[in-house]
């Protein structure tokens, strides 16, 4: 709780009798304490106050004039009413015919106006001085006036000088003074509160920011800053930057803007901005930000800034099936997840290459950070480079204002999928092989390195070694890339698995029930689906489904049946391949069969030719033509 605002009631005779009478009425709501002095002698006690000096002063006539003019404590005059001042002249008239009316200063025009317009016989006068006081009150006397109205001092001289005297300030006046120096301090000590709460901010910040005028003066500085200027707050406030610092000085730009600047050994990055009316040139505030601590700052940003696009959707568990195939798959991502190291996944197109990517990331230490997919393939070269690795201002015609990040640089501290990477130019396979090896990055148009801390999960369909042999790829990304390898099955050696698929892929869709429901409606094609060699895979099938959704889009209310026949108008392409089997002959389908059973046997020893070769009775090189497509 605040404590009471200090008000000083200076006056003296009948002015501070006054108050005197009325201090009791503000108990509790201010610390107010009568002052029994007047001129000089007030100004001496105000300044010699140290902690308890008042935060505001209630005086009247010439000695709070006086007051007002030498100190720098908010000064509330009292002014008398227009009932107070006819209030007290009728008092005056009972005491003679004669009255006087005194006041400190001009006396007020409407005063005037009034004795003039009711004809009241009233002498007026003012004064500046108690000197004034006096020769105002013996001329009165001289000129016949009896009773005389005015304040305190006037009051006295007036019953030294043997006349009768009338007090012109009425308990209301003062009251009315009392009030406004109650809103003076209040306001006065929100004001210290907030310069107080300004100056703990000022002293709380990391970076060096400094207030000056219009010519170069010192109104405020934080504590840094004070550190920079090597000087307390107290020996620099008032006075010029440049005569305390001249290197600290000249390091401000001349207009408002930003530069980089070295003082005193270190790099600042230094702001300055109009402060106030920028018109007027009222003055400046100038930030000195460490460039290091920028650095920091930029880095730490980067690693928690995260779009909304950026976010793995998958998870490894949404890769369906229960073939051994797609469950060694699932064994590999879990334990390449907890690794950091490079993930090289390869497949035929729709297999599943990004859900898998995304998957890795959801399970790694780096899941809560980005995960940024390009496809390498989409991009024109240029546009390519500028995507990955990002641009400056002014790199290239139509370049953004400000520059770009560039997709390494959002996948900081998280994951970077490049799909497709077969496809990237060559040009820029030796700055992604940078990127691997230095850990950073340079954006176009820049000479700076920016660090970055990256995971790099490469895809592709195609056979990177035989493009390494072609010349198309260079062999030394490829070992970057090739040190954790994933090979994808197609959906052809895993038909176990795409009755259950699909009718995954139907239940999401949104247009039955359940999974259930959608493996029902499915079951009668169900052996039309597994005998289709899929070229495209799961998307494909995805395709598929979604043909069969559309067709049965009254399958909520009522499941309808699927036929074989309705299937092959749904998806001609199952029909064509099942006519081409048809016609193939007997000694073809049987090499067929034989090559799926030698698949299904080379799966149960995880890919191992040699072990496969020695369970089935015949030669890797049997094993191999068997395996060939003729």
């Amino acid at each position: 709780m605040n404590p009471p605002p200090r008000i000083w009631a200076v006056g003296i005779s009948k002015l501070r009798d006054l108050y005197r009478d009325m201090a009791a009425e503000y108990d509790g709501i201010a610390d107010l304490r009568i002052v029994a002095l007047g001129y000089e002698d007030a100004v001496h006690e105000i300044e010699n106050a140290g902690d308890a000096r008042p935060d505001v002063i209630v005086a009247a006539g010439s000695n709070g004039t006086y007051l007002k003019a030498r100190i720098g404590v908010p000064v509330v005059l009292i002014n008398p009413t227009g009932f107070d001042v006819m209030h007290a002249l009728a008092r005056a008239r009972r005491e003679g015919e004669r009255v006087g009316l005194v006041m400190h200063g001009e006396t007020p025009a409407e005063v005037t106006r009034f004795f003039r317009a009711f004809g009241a016989a009233i002498e007026t006068a003012s004064y500046l001085s108690a000197e004034d006081a006096e020769s105002c009150v013996l001329d009165l006397r001289d000129r016949g006036v009896r009773a005389v109205v005015g304040p305190g001092l006037v009051t006295e001289l007036a019953e030294k000088a043997g006349m009768k005297s009338v007090f012109l300030y009425s308990r209301a006046s003062v009251q009315g003074a009392f009030e406004t120096a109650l809103q003076v301090a209040r306001a006065t000590l929100g004001e210290t509160q907030r310069r107080r709460r300004l100056d703990q901010v000022l002293q709380h910040l990391r970076d060096g920011v400094i207030a000056l005028t219009a010519d170069g003066r010192i109104e405020a500085l934080s504590g840094k800053m004070a550190e920079m200027l090597r000087l307390a707050p107290s020996q620099v406030v008032g006075k010029r930057l440049r005569d305390l610092a001249p290197e600290v000085a000249s390091a401000v730009p001349d207009e408002p803007g930003e530069s980089l600047e070295t003082v005193r050994g270190a790099s600042y990055l230094v702001h300055r901005s109009a402060w106030g009316d920028a018109s007027a040139a009222s003055g400046s505030i100038v930030t000195f930000q460490e460039s290091v601590a920028l650095q920091r700052m930029d880095r730490s940003v980067r690693a928690r800034q995260r779009s909304s696009m950026l976010v793995a959707r998958y998870k490894i568990d949404d890769l369906t099936g229960s073939s051994q195939s797609i469950e060694q798959v699932r064994q590999h991502a879990r334990r390449y997840a907890r690794s950091d190291a490079t993930v090289l996944i390869r497949g035929e197109s729709g297999t599943g290459k990004e859900l898998v990517a995304q998957g890795i990331h959801g399970e790694s230490t780096r899941r809560e950070f980005a995960f940024v997919a390009l496809n390498c393939g989409a991009f024109p070269e240029t546009l390519l480079e500028s995507e990955l690795f990002g641009y400056e201002e002014g790199a290239f015609t139509g370049a953004r204002r400000g520059g770009k990040a560039g997709l390494i640089e959002s996948a900081h501290r998280g994951t970077l999928f490049l799909d497709e990477i077969g496809e990237m130019p060559l040009p820029l396979q030796s700055r992604l092989l940078r990127v691997l090896q230095e850990r950073e990055v340079v954006r176009l148009g820049s000479t700076e390195p920016l660090q970055v801390d990256v995971r790099i999960v490469a895809a592709t369909h195609r056979a990177l070694s035989e493009r390494v042999k072609a010349g198309e790829f260079r062999a030394d990304l490829f070992y970057r890339l090739n040190i954790l390898n994933l090979m994808l099955p197609p959906l052809r050696e895993r038909p176990a698995d795409i009755a259950t698929l699909a009718a995954q892929l139907l239940w999401r869709t949104g247009r039955v029930v359940s999974f259930d429901a959608a493996f029902k409606i499915l079951e009668p094609v169900t052996s039309m689906l597994a005998s289709y060699s899929w070229p495209g895979n799961v998307r494909e099938l995805q395709n598929v489904v979604e043909r069969i959704s559309v067709e049965l889009d009254d399958a909520v209310a009522k499941p309808p049946k699927l036929t074989a026949a309705l299937m092959r108008s749904i998806a001609p392409e199952l029909e064509d391949e099942t006519t081409a089997l048809n016609q193939t002959s007997l000694k073809a389908r049987s090499r067929k069969v034989e090559a799926d059973e030698i698949r299904a046997m080379l799966d149960s020893f995880n890919g191992d030719r040699d072990k496969t070769a020695h369970a089935l009775g015949i030669s890797k090189t049997t094993l191999w033509r068997k395996l060939t497509p003729r």
